[in-house]
Formats: C-alpha cells, structure tokens, sequence
C-alpha cells in the first residue's frame, strides 16, 4: 500500500506540474479567442470587455488557474468559447475514439512485438537477428507522418481500406456484424500506422532483457544440466526478463497517445488530435488545457498499470525493497 501510496502522490503531483505548465505557456503565448472578434466592426469593445469578464480573461494568471484548479477538482474542465460547450463533454466524446485507436494499436504492438522479441534474443548473432535488428533501426528513425503519408497514399491509390473518419457515410443503415465490420476496417489504416514503430521499440528492449538473462550464471548453469531449451526459456528467463517489458508499457502507452494525436489528424480519425488543432487555432484556452490534461491523465494511467502490474510479478516491490522499483 505504500508503494501504491507513493506512485498515486507521484502521479497528482504530475498532474498538477503539467496544469501549472499548460496555464504558464498559454499566458506567454501571444493573442487570445477576442482577438479576431475585435477586427469585426459590427462589435463594440463594449461587448468584448463583457465577453472577457464573463470567461475570465480580464483576471491575472493566478487567479485565472486557482479558478480553473478548483472547477477542475469538481468535474469541470472549464468552458469552450469555440464550441460553446462544456470542455468535459467536448474531451469525453473525442477521448473514448482516442483510447480505442490507442488501444487497438498497443494490444496488436504487443501481441506481435514480445514473441518477435523473445525469438530474436534466441536468435542472436545469426542473419535472422541482423535483419529483424536492421528493420528496427530502420523503423525507429522514420517519423510516423512519413510511415502515415506512405500508407495513406497506398490506400488511396489501392482503395483497399475506407480512409477518412470512424465509420462510413452508410453507417446507420447497417445493422449489427455490418456496423462492426464497418468501423473495424475505418480503425484498420491509422493503427497500421501506429505499430510498426510501436513493435520496432517493443522487439528491441524485450530482446535486450532477454538476451541479458540468457547470459546470466543461472542460465549458463542450467544448461550444462541439461534442461531443455524451451523450458528454460519460457519458464525462467522470460519471467525474469518481464520487469523492463513491463516498464516499458507506460511509456509504451504515452508514446502510442502521442503519436494518435498526429495520426487522427492526417487520416481524418475523430480523436482528441484533431479537437485539440482546432483549439490551438482558434486559442480556445480551456479547451487546449483539457486536452493536453487529457493526455497526462493518459499517460499517469498507463505508468499505474505498468506499476500495479510490476508489483504483482516482482515480490521484492511487495516486500517494500525500493531499489526494485
């Protein structure tokens, strides 16, 4: 409970230095959502002083954050002058698309990476480990919008996958297996984005802890007794190797919602990336700070399953050893 204790204050903390960070840059950057108001004669600076002081503009950075800070602890991320809408509403709606894009794409990164990872430790030194290690290298150093642009293209000119959107113009008129079929093969084109730079990461550290282990005394000592390879491996090394895979799975989780948001806005995926364009755009300020709130909150959850799921397989963080965590 402790540890829990301390990754939980850890985790507020965190919260509240990228909140006091969003508020900071916002007040540095220049202009705010009046500005182009006052190039409209038709509205008097009248107005706009009152439109200010309703939404709080008119009030320093201090008072401007306790305000939004205590809101934000009872639910309320604000107000979006844009939309005209609650921030919370605007987030929740565009954050569950984000999470299954996110999601779809960590669960396949995963399932594929670790087994890929765990063979090519096993593999060392021979032209099946330099190859796949060659593919990572190359994978790791394109940027995403260079992997989305390729693939939007190949799927443009082929038109073997919908692009554009979360479900097609006839959507509403499927019913039940159609509906399904319809937004899985929308999700296909920015997950398959997504992966390949997720799995090139997830082979090369799995492979990193594994081979690490292999080369352990206790490895090197069980196999001159005798014990077959494959047990050896899946039942000693690879829970021995399973701590920095499972670290990695909070920044694993961070890097997939990073790289989402670039992702939804070329291929059109109705996601926070986009919402949050549009907000920078339009310096629709509450907005902004919702969602890049959003995404730290992403993050913080996804560092806490890493955390929950490291103390459930490494017993000395149970016993309150620190130096495992």
């Amino acid at each position: 409970m402790r540890y829990l204790a301390r990754r939980s204050l850890r985790a507020l903390l965190l919260l509240l230095g990228v909140s006091l960070l969003c508020f900071g840059f916002t007040e540095m950057a220049p202009g705010n959502f009046f500005d182009e108001l006052r190039l409209n004669p038709q509205i008097s600076p009248e107005t706009l002083s009152v439109l200010q002081a309703r939404y709080g503009f008119d009030q320093p950075l201090p008072m401007k954050y306790a305000r939004w800070l205590t809101s934000a602890l009872h639910g309320d991320f604000g107000y979006s002058i844009a939309y005209n809408a609650p921030v919370g509403g605007l987030l929740w709606a565009r954050a569950k698309n984000t999470l299954l894009l996110a999601a779809t794409a960590m669960v396949i990164t995963w399932l594929l990476g670790v087994p890929l990872g765990v063979w090519t430790a096993t593999q060392r030194g021979r032209w099946t480990d330099q190859v796949i290690e060659a593919g990572n290298s190359l994978l790791i150093s394109i940027p995403e919008i260079v992997i989305a642009l390729g693939l939007l293209a190949l799927a443009l000119r082929w038109r073997v996958v919908p692009v554009g959107g979360m479900v097609g113009v006839n959507h509403e008129d499927l019913t039940g297996w159609a509906r399904i079929r319809d937004g899985a093969n929308h999700l296909v084109l920015p997950a398959a984005i997504l992966v390949p730079g997720g799995i090139a990461v997830v082979v090369r550290h799995v492979r990193a802890s594994v081979v690490e282990v292999l080369a352990t005394p206790y490895v090197l000592s069980a196999r001159g007794h005798g014990i077959a390879s494959g047990r050896l491996l899946f039942r000693h090394v690879v829970p021995a190797a399973a701590n920095p895979a499972i670290s990695l799975l909070g920044f694993s989780i961070a890097g997939l919602l990073s790289g989402s948001l670039v992702v939804e806005v070329a291929t059109g995926w109705p996601g926070l990336g986009p919402l949050l364009l549009e907000a920078t755009l339009a310096r629709d300020l509450y907005l902004v700070i919702g969602g890049i709130m959003a995404s730290a909150v992403f993050l913080v959850a996804g560092n806490f399953i890493a955390d929950l799921l490291l103390m459930a397989t490494d017993p000395r963080i149970r016993a309150g050893d620190t130096s495992a965590e």
